[in-house]
Formats: structure tokens, C-alpha cells, sequence
């Protein structure tokens, strides 16, 4: 039997399961690849937040990193939380040694609020870390904290893209799920612009939709989508994965990642 495409994520760990390696590690499989893990930092996390952070030192980050690319290899790269300078520089340095696409998601905060990147490591991010990014994914809030851009409107998405890709990523999506109307991205490489939508839905139930988004691009490059494609093929997989969020605790409960295997569970036995 053949192996699966392999796709590693370095990323942090939420112990309630609805972002981070857990997220990425769902989405993969749901995707039909073969998700690998380098974990970056321990939370004490679930649906109210976040109540505890523990970052692991840069050597074991790389020595985790090294393990997998060494032995196994990978086929494409994804990144989350990196929450120290340090960490942000030694991953940038690893990924500079991986011929494999790499998805950024420059994780600043998380959906609760919480910080989740020290504020003497975002200038790392933007000089080393981007850098080195096929495509970052940067949400409104991380475009205003790399590039001091604010975006009120769609009509402001262009100019974040520019000054995120100034940065040095190949390809950018700007995600303008957080303004009103429907959930519009903006996916560009500064030549050709690709604009990606999809009806809003009113759950509140979605934890872990940048994670996962990002995890699930990386899943479709592995398979050698063009970068287009792969953005498009994602958005349409978080899309249902949003509309099928469930409750989960007492705050907001995660995006479904199995939400494909359950649609097909269902049609399957006639419910």
C-alpha cells in the first residue's frame, strides 16, 4: 500500500480539541492525508479560553521537526501558534531546509482574545517567517498587527494584501470573515486576484476556523493543487465545517472537521 500525502504542522496544542494540532491533526485525516505534528507550546484551553500557556524550547521544537522531515518527510508545511521569538526563529531557519509548499497562519490571538504570539516576536514573524510562506492566511487582526493596516470594508482588502505580501510570502488570503455580510477572502500574489465567498452562517459555534482553513490548504497542496485551487477546495471544506459546529461547554463550541464522513454517514444509512 502507498502512504497518503504527508503534511506536518507545527503549531500549538488545545487541550478541549477545537484548534491548534488537534484541529489540524482532524482536518488532514478529513482530507484524506497523513497529518504529522511538531508542538510548539502546551494550553490549558475550552470553549471559555484560554487559561494557561506552556511553551516548549526551541530544541525541541527542532528536534521534533528534524525527526519527522529526516525520516518521513513531508509534502507540504503548515504553521500556527510559534508564541516565542526563539521558536518563530528556529522554525523559520527549519522550514528554509523543506522543499515542501508552507502555509503560514501567523497566530497572534486567539478567538477568545487571548494572546498567543510575545510581542518581541512579531517582528520575527515578519522578517524571518513570512519570508519563507508559499501562502500566509492572516486574519484582519494579524494584518493590522504586522502591517498596521486596518481594514473597515471589503473595499480595503487589496491594500492589505499588498502590505502582507511586502513582507515576502509568494501568495496571500486575507480573511475578511470578521466584516459584515458575507464571509469574502482576498488570495493574491500581487498579479492576479482571487476573491472567495460564502454565505455567512449564523452558528457561534466556530473555534478553530483559521486553523483549520489553513491546515486543510496545506492538506490540498500536498496532493499538488495549484495554489488557487487549494485555497478554493479549502474554503468550500471550513464552509461546511462551520455550518455544522456544534455546542461544546459552556462558550464556543469548535467547527465540525468530520462534518464530510458525517454527511456521508447519514445519506448512507437514510437519515
Amino acid at each position: 500500500m502507498q502512504a497518503p500525502p504527508r503534511v506536518l504542522t507545527v503549531a500549538g496544542s488545545d487541550s478541549g480539541g477545537g484548534a491548534g494540532i488537534q484541529a489540524d491533526l482532524k482536518t488532514m485525516l478529513a482530507l484524506g492525508t497523513h497529518g504529522m505534528s511538531v508542538i510548539t507550546a502546551v494550553t490549558a484551553q475550552n470553549s471559555l479560553g484560554v487559561q494557561g500557556t506552556w511553551e516548549l524550547p526551541s530544541q525541541a521544537v527542532a528536534a521534533q521537526f528534524r525527526s519527522v522531515v529526516d525520516d518521513i518527510g513531508v509534502q507540504a508545511v503548515k504553521t500556527g501558534m510559534l508564541a516565542t521569538a526563539e521558536v518563530v526563529e528556529t522554525v523559520a531557519g527549519l522550514l528554509a531546509t523543506v522543499g515542501a509548499p508552507v502555509v503560514v497562519d501567523p497566530v497572534g490571538v486567539s478567538s477568545h482574545g487571548d494572546p498567543l504570539l510575545a510581542a518581541d516576536a512579531v517582528d520575527v514573524v515578519r522578517h524571518r517567517l513570512l519570508p519563507s510562506a508559499t501562502l500566509a492566511t492572516p486574519n484582519l487582526a494579524e494584518v493590522a498587527q504586522l502591517t498596521g493596516v486596518l481594514v473597515r470594508g471589503e473595499e480595503d482588502l487589496p491594500r492589505a494584501a499588498a502590505a502582507v505580501l511586502a513582507l515576502g510570502p509568494r501568495w496571500v488570503l486575507i480573511k475578511g470573515g470578521h466584516l459584515p455580510g458575507d464571509a469574502v477572502d482576498l488570495l493574491t500574489d500581487g498579479s492576479a486576484e482571487h476573491w472567495l465567498r460564502a454565505p455567512r452562517h449564523g452558528n457561534r459555534h466556530t473555534h478553530g476556523t483559521g486553523c483549520t482553513l489553513a491546515a486543510a490548504i496545506a492538506a490540498r497542496l500536498a496532493f499538488g493543487d495549484p495554489v488557487p485551487s487549494a485555497v478554493t477546495a479549502a474554503k468550500e471544506y471550513v464552509t461546511g465545517a462551520i455550518a455544522a459546529g456544534f455546542p461544546l461547554g459552556a462558550g464556543i463550541g469548535p467547527v465540525d472537521h468530520a462534518h464530510l464522513t458525517r454527511r456521508e454517514t447519514a445519506g448512507g444509512t437514510g437519515t
